[in-house]
């Protein structure tokens, strides 16, 4: 067991599935205690996979809560923390996995659809930071992990505004970072491509040949990029890209 990351508390955005699920299974196998948050518009059925993650968590040994929450909207995120804080204690790790992805042609991109993405893909990173923020400070120690995407640094095969709230993480985790370098507090970013979740399954664009590897990514292996940002007190203001190849920085 990993001993820096023993009694400490991560909340996992978006953990009931996917690229969520499989860090906050790596976390708990490393010694964190871990939230598993989940979105609360289909409770019954996401409520149910959060259940088997924090399941998962315990057989490990680790303690665990589920949390439905929007994290587009403050006063869930709020009611979040403070539960989260209340059943585990202080959050020490911060994983921003949460997000949407609207494939829609360009010309029916409307303004609603592009306040819901960047909303719930950015806006929601800030406002989780700022409410663990407090607590982090305190401590002297703290772990902030984003999940962005290679759209960011490609455009990828969503539309701009998923392209554009992803991008917007990048500034969001360099100003973070370097505000809270001295503070024990280190910022990163995980910037995957074409995972292999839900949320591809949906995309035409999105096919294995388009990657260098020529195959998609597994959740593990992005998981694998997080427990090292997590375990590391060295590594700050960085985008690990996790894309097999489709974008070489």
């Amino acid at each position: 067991m990993d001993s820096e990351l023993k009694d400490k508390v991560a909340l996992v955005t978006g953990a009931d599935r996917g690229i969520g699920r499989s860090i906050a299974i790596a976390l708990a196998q490393n010694g964190a205690s871990v939230a598993v948050n989940f979105r609360c518009q289909q409770e019954e059925a996401e409520g149910r996979r959060a259940e088997e993650v924090q399941s998962q968590i315990e057989a490990q040994g680790q303690r665990s809560v589920t949390v439905c929450a929007d994290v587009s909207a403050a006063v869930e995120i709020s009611r979040m923390v403070e539960t989260v804080q209340k059943e585990l204690g202080p959050i020490g790790i911060l994983v921003n996995n949460a997000g949407i992805a609207k494939a829609e042609p360009v010309e029916e991109i409307t303004e609603q659809s592009w306040d819901e993405v960047i909303a719930c893909n950015l806006k929601s990173q800030f406002m989780l930071i700022q409410a663990v923020l407090p607590t982090m400070r305190t401590q002297r120690w703290g772990r902030i992990i984003n999940l962005s995407s290679v759209a960011a640094q490609l455009g990828g095969v969503v539309g701009p505004h998923y392209a554009s709230s992803k991008a917007g993480i990048h500034g969001l985790t360099h100003y973070y970072a370097a505000l809270l370098a001295k503070e024990g507090i280190t910022v990163n970013a995980i910037a995957p491509a074409l995972i292999a979740t839900a949320m591809i399954a949906d995309l035409s664009k999105a096919r294995p040949e388009v990657i260098p590897i020529g195959r998609f990514g597994t959740p593990d292996e992005v998981a694998d990029a997080a427990l090292m940002l997590a375990r590391n007190g060295y590594i700050t203001g960085q985008t690990i890209n996790v894309n097999g190849g489709w974008y070489m920085s």
